[in-house]
């Protein structure tokens, strides 16, 4: 095996601590120790946040390991390689020359390889009467040996990590998924929050402190950060359920009290009778409403589109959003979280159409804490569209690209 003095680089470049460190490594090697070299390329890939390397860096130690002819690197081999600029940047899927050596400067001082120059800094191999390489100058892969259970352990702490922060997004998806329908039901069962059931529930303070929570989730956040607002949202979740639990409870308590009055107020078929008549005849009486027609121009929005600008209204639908219908079900339930009152709504119908009102709702959702009063911003759109100056499209398209530009920052 070739043995090596502490080398300078050729030229102008100057010998740093971290280099003469990486020569040090490299003199510890075990000769019994073997490893694979793919194997320890994939554990380097996956510590490479920690390493301080780029992929592109990466890539030129691929092209590198592809230059030892053998898959196992071992303790007592010459692991020198000596390609050519010309060869490496062949390998390195045509990477150019001023690239590929700022690529090597960044792995020689992440101390995955050790520069070993030869006098005119050219890279070759002496070979001696048998033909086997007695002195090569080039690249020295040595730390990869030395160092392969330190990245394996990077990159197994990395995955954990990675692991640890899905199960807790999921954690997350599932308390949003959880609450949204649980207040939903609540606001079309008529549960009240309070104890006894003293007036109707406050489900609007309930969706806003959960639209808060969600709002306050970053697009790009350590699991440090999420752990927290998972913790928050699963005892909102829990508090909403017991809600939801103490209601059914009671209910079944009160049926079970008032069964056998029913059975006696049913028993008396002559009063149904007598009361038939008098409804038909109010029925009868009662003229239909008519349906005020919207007088702002309707569009034709494709609800994948709508879809696509608000989804955080899929989170309050009970079992998807599959049609219009679906949607529409949906928004009016959302509206009373909102707080938008029925004289609001019904002007926003009026003057939007149904299906646009119910649009401007998930808008309005899909916004969050920054309309703070939806109510209020909806009579505003319905004002703007009275005269002609409100237009649905570009509301969307800019709810769809502010989308698109978050998941490009993540």
């Amino acid at each position: 095996m070739q043995t090596h003095n502490p080398t300078t680089p050729f030229g102008r470049r100057s010998l740093t601590l971290a280099n003469v460190a990486s020569q040090m490594v490299a003199t510890t090697r075990p000769p019994e120790k073997i490893v694979h070299k793919w194997k320890v390329f994939h554990a380097i890939c996956t510590a490479r946040p920690r390493l301080g390397v780029t992929e592109r860096s990466l890539s030129v130690l691929d092209a590198l390991l592809t230059f030892h002819p053998e898959t196992a690197l071992t303790g007592e081999d010459d692991l020198i390689v000596f390609p050519s600029n010309h060869q490496l940047t062949r390998r390195a899927h045509g990477m150019p020359a001023s690239t590929l050596r700022r690529h090597l400067a960044v792995l020689v001082d992440a101390g995955l390889i050790i520069r070993r120059d030869s006098p005119n800094g050219k890279r070759y191999a002496r070979k001696g009467d048998a033909g086997d390489i007695e002195l090569a100058f080039g690249f020295d892969l040595s730390p990869l040996v030395v160092r392969s259970e330190e990245f394996e352990s990077l990159a197994a702490d990395i995955e954990a990590e990675a692991r640890a922060l899905k199960l807790v997004r999921e954690r997350i998806t599932l308390c949003r998924r959880d609450i949204a329908k649980m207040i939903a039901t609540g606001i079309e069962e008529g549960v009240p929050t309070r104890r006894g059931g003293q007036g109707p529930a406050d489900w609007q303070e309930v969706h806003a402190a959960f639209r808060a929570m969600v709002d306050g989730i970053p697009r790009t956040a350590t699991r440090q950060q999420l752990e927290p607002i998972a913790d928050d949202l699963s005892q909102l979740a829990d508090d909403v359920l017991n809600l939801l639990e103490t209601h059914v409870k009671t209910k079944d308590s009160s049926a079970n009290e008032s069964q056998p009055e029913r059975h006696i107020q049913n028993s008396n078929p002559d009063t149904l009778i007598e009361l038939e008549p008098s409804l038909q005849e109010g029925r009868a009486a009662r003229p239909e409403p008519e349906t005020p027609r919207p007088r702002f121009a309707e569009n034709s929005y494709p609800l994948g589109m709508v879809l696509s600008a608000c989804p955080d209204i899929v989170d309050y639908a009970k079992g998807g959003i599959s049609n219009w219908r679906d949607f529409m079900a949906t928004t009016s339930v959302v509206r009373s979280m909102l707080g938008v009152s029925p004289s609001a709504w019904e002007e926003a119908q009026a003057v939007l159409g149904e299906k646009q009102a119910a649009i401007v709702i998930a808008c309005i959702l899909q916004r969050g804490t920054a309309i703070r009063s939806a109510g209020g911003y909806l009579r505003g759109l319905t004002r703007k569209a009275e005269v002609g100056e409100f237009s649905l499209g570009p509301i969307l398209m800019s709810q769809i690209n502010s989308r698109l530009h978050e998941k490009r920052r993540a």
